[in-house]
């Protein structure tokens, strides 16, 4: 529950003013000892704050997502194994898991989705960075256009599809190899690019550096670079900017 939500609560006497004094003890965080949960990022900045699952052991990943989910809000989480899902899907059998994109979503609240972000691909080999922008950006709140394996080395497959790009708000290219993709959709639409450079490559990628190198580069303007394999960063980006396009500043 948000402050927002809270304090609607206690004026309709929903909520006593103990219960509610109690969660803004909380305030401006929760210190679990081996984490600082920030509960009031989403009033600060628009967003939830999204949990990265790599890296973080069993027990605290599963502590983490109860805590969220005992405050009834969503709750993202990314680069998620499918043993961290199972394990905490014991715990919250409302939980689901993305293999592709590698995320693990608790998401109750049914907001409309608003604006238009188009996720492109360069090649099938993209889709899992691309669908962890997709699906990022579709939890917190965007409507999105998913159009797939549309590199440069087949460009009439692209310039099919460039009808559709141009309708979104913002559009986000992602691309292992050279990288080439942001910068030839940039030359085309009078949207803003964000480029998310993949690790997919031959030796010579240097695991994504060359695309990396090659968007920073780009003599198109209009481009943003995140970095490599950031589809997260790249769609929350994105969804800042659908935002501020449809006039709104947070849901």
């Amino acid at each position: 529950m948000d402050i927002k939500e809270m304090l609607e609560k206690v004026k309709n006497g929903e909520v006593s003013i103990e219960k509610a004094e109690e969660s803004l003890k909380k305030l401006p965080y929760e210190d679990l000892g081996f984490a600082k949960l920030d509960h009031h990022r989403k009033l600060r900045s628009g967003f939830g704050e999204v949990i990265y699952c790599s890296g973080k052991s069993m027990d605290h990943l599963v502590k983490i997502f109860l805590n969220f989910d005992e405050k009834g809000v969503d709750v993202l989480g990314t680069r998620a194994t499918r043993e961290q899902y199972e394990k905490v899907k014991e715990m919250i059998p409302d939980a689901e898991y993305d293999e592709i994109a590698r995320i693990i979503r608790i998401q109750r609240t049914n907001h409309e989705k608003k604006g238009l972000i188009a996720v492109c691909t360069g090649g099938t080999s993209d889709i899992p960075v691309a669908e962890e922008a997709a699906q990022t950006a579709e939890f917190f709140g965007s409507n999105v256009i998913r159009i797939y394996d549309v590199g440069v080395a087949g460009i009439h497959r692209l310039l099919s599809k460039i009808g559709a790009i141009q309708e979104a708000n913002c559009i986000i290219a992602v691309a292992g190899m050279e990288g080439a993709l942001p910068g030839v959709i940039a030359g085309m639409v009078d949207k803003p690019v964000i480029a998310v450079p993949t690790s997919v490559g031959y030796g010579s990628n240097f695991g994504g550096l060359s695309s990396l190198l090659t968007m920073l580069n780009s003599c198109a303007e209009g481009i943003a670079v995140v970095n490599i394999d950031n589809g997260f960063g790249a769609a929350y980006l994105g969804t800042q900017i659908n935002r501020l396009t449809e006039g709104n500043h947070g849901e």
